[in-house]
């Protein structure tokens, strides 16, 4: 697999790098994990505009999801050869009217469905395209999922939103690659459900065994190499920043 960091900005983008979105290859198959703010300027570097497969969205706060409506405006009135197709998205229950009452003025209350296939997910294990998958709901404010990938023995977990939580740690557990969020920054904010910080995430990934840590999600506001350095400090594999365009082989 091929993991591109499009957008890794936390809350909302930083001078130097949309919100959260990150695209997965393999077999030819493109699938976006999350469109935040400003991340599909930023995918367009990476991807065709036209060229994804399916889109997994892991909540519906705006930093995730809020570029599905200029997506949309893609996909309904701008593709050369007439509407697009009915583009697999994977969300929480309620994506499809959250995005259409954020976009406002679609031409009707169906118009997303006409160019995105809406899917609710539930915690469990499935298959998109050539990835096998299992999400599990973890802990935030609104309803959210981690998401583990798998392909060709090789593993991708993705943390999304969450506090500390159990069902991450059997998430990650093993994972040769773990995006997970740090927020918030050990022994200043403590705030159950909501986000975890560079040494919470150094733990899972420590707890898991898991191959590489990558931290994103980190806000402007946070300190990224004090999380860095609090991950290290309780997991010796390799961590490394998220930074926009990196690329990493799975």
């Amino acid at each position: 697999m091929k993991l591109t960091v499009v957008g890794c900005s936390g809350s909302f983008p930083s001078a130097d790098s949309a919100c959260s979105s990150y695209l997965v290859e393999a077999d030819g198959f493109r699938l976006l994990l999350d469109m935040g703010n400003g991340s599909l300027g930023a995918l367009q570097r990476h991807c065709g505009l036209y060229d994804l497969d399916a889109i997994f969205l892991s909540h519906l706060h705006a930093d995730h999801c809020i570029d599905m409506c200029a997506y949309f405006v893609a996909r309904y009135y701008r593709h050369e050869g007439g509407r697009c197709g009915a583009l697999p998205v994977y969300g929480p229950e309620g994506t499809e009217q959250r995005l259409t009452t954020a976009y406002e003025d679609v031409p009707d209350e169906r118009s997303m469905s006409e160019v995105f296939d809406f899917r609710t997910l539930k915690p469990g294990g499935f298959e998109i395209g050539p990835f096998t998958v299992r999400t599990e709901r973890v802990r935030h404010p609104v309803e959210s999922y981690g998401i583990r990938v798998e392909h060709g023995g090789r593993s991708l977990v993705y943390s999304g939103d969450t506090g500390a939580c159990p069902e991450l740690a059997a998430l990650a557990e093993g994972a040769d690659l773990f995006l997970c969020e740090a927020s918030f920054t050990h022994g200043k904010e403590d705030v159950p459900d909501l986000h975890l910080n560079g040494r919470e995430a150094g733990e899972y990934a420590h707890g898991g065994r898991v191959g590489r840590l990558v931290l994103t999600h980190i806000p402007p506001w946070t300190d990224a190499d004090r999380n860095l350095a609090d991950a290290r400090a309780v997991y010796d594999g390799r961590v490394d920043l998220a930074r926009p365009g990196a690329v990493y082989e799975v």
